[in-house]
């Protein structure tokens, strides 16, 4: 299946928020983290998202339609860490290698080395994935609530942790 970014504006934040609300719903019921999660964010902090200049947001798209949104800040300066926040596939094209894809493209946009992200500790699945896309744990946890703590990753250019 071929994966593709399609870079959005400010014109596309309804629909990215529609999106990422539908996206992170089950893990906003799930942890309750009402203050950290996409899905309870209003437009305007997408909006103010897509404003920053150094914010690139992405359509992910694949089978001819938008099955989900990638975040990447890149200050474009050298040795500066680039980050995915927030990278989310559509519930129903979850499990078919998308988002790993999706993360391979944006690598090659915007440079294989300096990346990190977090996700949260006690979802396995997304750990497997960044952990199998070469990040590694920088062993800095954040306790959100008493369901749900947000591991920190970190990915050099080799795939090893700096």
């Amino acid at each position: 299946m071929e994966v593709k970014l399609v870079r959005a504006d400010i014109n596309d934040a309804e629909e990215i928020h529609a999106m990422q609300v539908v996206a992170f719903r089950e893990l906003l019921e799930k942890y309750q983290d009402y203050d950290t999660s996409p899905a309870s964010e209003g437009v305007d902090k997408v909006e103010w998202r897509l404003r920053q200049d150094v914010t690139y947001f992405y359509f992910i798209c694949a089978e001819s339609k938008k099955v989900g949104a990638v975040r990447v800040i890149d200050s474009k300066e050298h040795g500066k860490n680039k980050r995915i926040s927030p990278i989310f596939i559509m519930p129903e094209f979850r499990g078919r290698g998308i988002a790993q894809e999706a993360m391979r493209l944006c690598e090659d946009m915007h440079g294989s080395e300096n990346w990190e992200l977090d996700t949260i500790l006690q979802e396995p699945g997304n750990c497997h994935l960044y952990e199998k896309m070469g990040y590694r744990q920088t062993g800095r946890p954040e306790v959100i609530n008493e369901r749900m703590t947000l591991v920190f990753y970190e990915k050099s250019e080799d795939g090893s942790r700096w």
